[in-house]
C-alpha cells in the first residue's frame, strides 16, 4: 500500500516537529526562562501521541484494521485538539501556540490520506466483508 508510505513520513515529521516543540520548552528552561507545566505536559503528550501513531501506522500498513482505524481516528482528532486547545486565552504564549500549530499540520495532511477512498476500499467495514463471503458462497 503506497499511501501508507506518506503516511509514515507525514507521522514522522509530526513526531519531529513534535520533539522540537519540546526541545524549544526544555532549553528555554535551562536557560532560566519561565516554562509552564501545561507546556511540559503538552509537548511530551503530542510527542507520545505521534510515536503511538507512528506504531499504529506501520500495524495498519502490515494490514491491520484496528490500527487503521485508530489512525483514522488519532488524525482528525489530534489537530483539532492541539488548535482548540492552544486557543483558550492565557494557556500559552503565542509562540507556543504557533509550534503547536504548525506541528498539527503534518496529522492532519494524514487525515485527508487515511480517509480517501483507496485506503477506505482496503480496509473494508467487518460487515460489508461478511455479506460478501455470504452472497458468494450462496
Amino acid at each position: 500500500m503506497e499511501s501508507f508510505g506518506k503516511v509514515k513520513i507525514l507521522v514522522a515529521a509530526y513526531g519531529a516537529l513534535s520533539a522540537a516543540v519540546l526541545a524549544t520548552v526544555a532549553v528555554l528552561a535551562i536557560g532560566g526562562q519561565t516554562v509552564t507545566s501545561f507546556m511540559w505536559g503538552r509537548s511530551a503528550g503530542v510527542l507520545a501521541s505521534a510515536a503511538v501513531t507512528y506504531w499504529l501506522t506501520v500495524l495498519a500498513a502490515r494490514g491491520a484494521r484496528w490500527a487503521y482505524l485508530r489512525v483514522r481516528v488519532i488524525s482528525i482528532v489530534m489537530p483539532v485538539a492541539i488548535v482548540a486547545v492552544d486557543m483558550i486565552p492565557g494557556i500559552c504564549p503565542m509562540w507556543f501556540a504557533t509550534m503547536q500549530a504548525v506541528c498539527a499540520l503534518p496529522i492532519a495532511a494524514v487525515g485527508f490520506v487515511v480517509n480517501g477512498s483507496s485506503l477506505r476500499a482496503a480496509f473494508p467495514a467487518v460487515d460489508r466483508v461478511r455479506n460478501q463471503r455470504r452472497s458468494s458462497a450462496g
